[in-house]
């Protein structure tokens, strides 16, 4: 009787083991110098914005569990209190989680954030991104950012961050933006001298 039991122990840890595997497999988190998967996700204010509207900008898609909670409220903060190096090296920051547009708005309205909180609330884009975490039974967007370049590829990949420190991080990555470079004139011509 005994070892039917330990056959029948054994095939569960087998199917668990498989299942676990299969389930990681399709939670894969691209890697810098894949191509960003593309999405087009609701904002706070209800606008629908698409990743390839950023083209020829820095793109800091960051991940973060859930509006309101004091990690992700440091975290939102320190993005905030850096926007302006942000735009100065041409980059936009995207913050993406399972809550709703509504729950963004509250949030923005709360902490005043003025950058765009994309809601993901059947957690596509958090799949294509490998960031599907579960906490206690719930399932919520993993602390992980992307920088994606002005070509649209992965140019580095953050996991599990910590919310202090992550701004400063990312800022560092991002290379300083090219001066615009002015047309040059040709020289005036002047008259000769007499």
């Amino acid at each position: 009787m005994r070892k039917p039991l330990l056959i029948v122990f054994a095939a569960a840890i087998v199917l668990v083991a498989v299942f676990v595997t299969v389930h990681a497999a399709d939670q894969a988190v691209p890697a810098a110098g894949q191509v960003a998967p593309t999405f087009t996700l609701p904002s706070q204010d209800g606008s629908q914005i698409s990743l390839g509207s950023f083209k020829g900008k820095w793109v800091v898609l960051y991940f973060y569990p859930k509006d309101m909670t004091s990690g992700c409220t440091i975290e939102a903060h320190n993005f905030q209190r850096d926007l302006d190096q942000y735009t100065a090296k041409n980059a936009v920051v995207l913050g993406v989680s399972m809550d709703t547009p509504d729950s963004h708005k509250q949030f923005c309205t709360k902490e005043s954030l003025t950058f765009r909180l994309l809601a993901d609330p059947n957690h596509t884009v958090v799949d294509a991104y490998g960031s599907l975490g579960n906490y206690m039974g719930i399932k919520i967007a993993n602390r992980n950012t992307f920088l994606i370049s002005p070509q649209g590829q992965i140019a580095q990949v953050w996991t599990k961050v910590d919310p202090q420190v992550h701004s400063a991080q990312v800022l560092a990555a991002i290379p300083a933006a090219k001066p615009m470079v002015n047309s040059v004139k040709p020289p005036t011509a002047t008259a000769p001298h007499q």
